[in-house]
């Protein structure tokens, strides 16, 4: 006969995830729940079994044998769930809540015009879209998919290319005419630049060296905790900033923001990416229909800068 009493599988979700998050306050912010909360589910399911599961202190949480042993089972028990549902789900439409974190200028740009038409086509689906530039961790914020700039690093989640972009090196006219025009990277040490509030994979700004790069890390003169702020900053003459083409190239058009150092330009790209949990099987008809969505419908070129017999530079569309 059933077990009704408990919900065993929740219960599991709860312990695996106290574990992979290394404690009760993680877990239970993953869940929106309190840590004592947490804590009591654990101690009930300890109860149940018998067994001590953790070893519990003020500094760290330890799996005691018999809680590794239940830890490795419950992780395999519950991903046979999640592709049993999977399955189940790739075949039905589209339906139920969907959480997107985004890159804040390809949210901006990108992202957000396409979501009207998207939750026309998917009336079923409903959608939180969170924009930050902060790279988020998709299990503890419980988002399903969230929009990455630049390298990934190793993981166990999926991902999906949507874009390309070249980086490029930029200033006001404003700056420039009270600063100079930089000739060559040594000049960015009397610059004032802008840089990040947070670490990025590559900390310092690529130049073409002969045939190498080289990294210069200028003292930044103002800080910024996503690429529209430090736009905003480049724009009102605070100094120099790096960033991708795609996010500055209408301003660069426009005369707003003027190229620097382009001779030096190592012609380096970020790749833009979808990056999703899942195991290889059938995802959630929703997750794979968002994903579908922005690939098919994201027509982002890759373009290069062309300067005119004025001397402006100008987009020019490529792929």
């Amino acid at each position: 006969m059933p077990r009704l009493d408990s919900n065993r599988a929740a219960e599991m979700e709860v312990f695996v995830r106290v574990v992979d998050l290394g404690g009760f306050t993680a877990a239970a912010r993953s869940f929106r729940l309190t840590p004592s909360g947490v804590s009591k589910l654990v101690s009930r399911m300890e109860a149940r079994l018998g067994a001590r599961l953790v070893n519990r202190s003020t500094r760290k949480l330890q799996l005691t044998a018999e809680g590794e042993a239940f830890y490795q089972r419950a992780v395999r028990i519950l991903a046979e769930m999640e592709e049993a549902e999977r399955e189940a789900a790739a075949g039905a439409a589209p339906r139920g809540h969907l959480t997107v974190n985004s890159n804040i200028p390809f949210g901006m740009r990108y992202v957000m015009p396409l979501v009207p038409q998207f939750l026309a086509q998917h009336p079923e689906v409903t959608l939180d879209i969170v924009l930050t530039d902060t790279v988020v961790d998709l299990m503890e914020e419980r988002a399903d998919v969230a929009i990455r700039v630049g390298p990934l690093v190793a993981s166990r989640l999926l991902a999906r290319k949507l874009a390309t972009s070249r980086m490029v090196l930029v200033a006001s006219p404003d700056y420039l005419a009270r600063a100079g025009m930089p000739k060559t990277p040594a000049e960015l040490a009397r610059h004032r630049c802008i840089g990040w509030t947070f670490p990025r994979t590559i900390r310092g700004w690529p130049f073409r060296k002969g045939e190498h790069s080289e990294e210069i890390l200028p003292p930044p003169a103002a800080r910024a905790s996503d690429g529209e702020a430090v736009r905003l900053l480049a724009l009102g003459g605070a100094g120099l900033a790096r960033l991708a083409l795609f996010h500055v190239g209408p301003d660069i058009d426009a005369g707003r923001l003027v190229p620097v150092l382009q001779n030096y330009n190592p012609g380096d790209r970020e790749d833009i990416h979808a990056v999703y949990a899942g195991h290889g099987g059938p995802l959630p008809a929703r997750v794979r229909a968002f994903i579908d969505f922005l690939a098919k419908h994201i027509r982002m070129s890759d373009p290069t800068l062309r300067r005119g017999a004025n001397g402006e530079w100008r987009l020019h569309s490529g792929r």
